[in-house]
């Protein structure tokens, strides 16, 4: 049987919005958690390459639902790696609510050295990937992973990159976006519409203490929204809309 990382999470009432459906936080918590599991079965988790001072470090990550998850629903996660190219490792994901794919997933991550964060090749776990059982499937295709930048977007909030806000990597968690770009809209915005699909991608860390600007601009069936500091770009989110409901 091909490799895959299998778990049931019970979801509690937290993990939930306004309109009752699993937040994109905790969607994106939750993949996360067997992202890591299933690094860590196949020896490269976090324990196994803290002592190297390396880390994995999530670059994109591109959801395509099929219906949201509600309140009262459980899911499964699936998941496996893909062979690395280059830089880049790439992992893909099935979330199952009973035998129904609710959502597919594929996220794209870097092996850093934790000192400088430079970027590190694949050969600096070689014995790992000579024994790893990769995958060449795929739950869904990425239509681009790059998300072009806003030119004419609207700042919404401000806000300062807080204790609770951070990992340990000393940075605002990248989950915790997923949070700050919803807010970029209004209860009503978010409630009268539902989502096809999210992408975000990461470009730079961000502190505690470092002040954060929020931007979004529409398009003709998608938003994109930005966190830029001190004139850079820390993150970039698109959701593309689905029907009214």
């Amino acid at each position: 049987m091909p490799y895959c990382n299998r778990k049931t999470y019970e979801l509690r009432y937290s993990d939930f919005d306004f309109k009752d459906e699993l937040s994109l936080t905790s969607l994106l918590a939750l993949v996360q958690e067997s992202a890591c599991l299933s690094a860590n079965e196949l020896g490269f988790g976090y324990d196994d390459l803290r002592p190297h001072n390396y880390g994995f470090l999530v670059v994109n990550t591109y959801c395509k639902f099929r219906r949201p998850v509600r309140l009262g629903e459980k899911i499964t996660v699936e998941t496996w790696p893909l062979p690395p190219r280059h830089v880049i490792f790439e992992r893909h994901y099935r979330v199952l609510s009973g035998e129904e794919e609710v959502a597919a997933l594929a996220s794209r991550w870097c092996l850093v050295d934790m000192s400088n964060f430079a970027l590190l090749l694949p050969d600096k776990l070689a014995d790992v990937h000579a024994r790893c059982p990769y995958r060449d499937e795929k739950t869904v295709e990425v239509p681009s992973w790059k998300i072009p930048k806003i030119a004419e977007g609207r700042e919404v909030y401000r806000m300062r990159v807080g204790v609770s806000d951070c990992d340990h990597y000393m940075h605002a968690n990248n989950t915790r976006y997923l949070d700050f770009f919803t807010d970029c809209f209004t209860m009503e915005e978010w409630g009268k519409r539902t989502i096809s699909s999210f992408q975000i991608s990461y470009a730079k860390q961000a502190k505690e203490g470092k002040e954060i600007v929020l931007l979004r601009q529409d398009f003709d069936g998608y938003s994109i929204c930005e966190a830029r500091s001190e004139g850079e770009l820390l993150t970039q989110f698109r959701v593309d809309w689905g029907e009214t409901p």
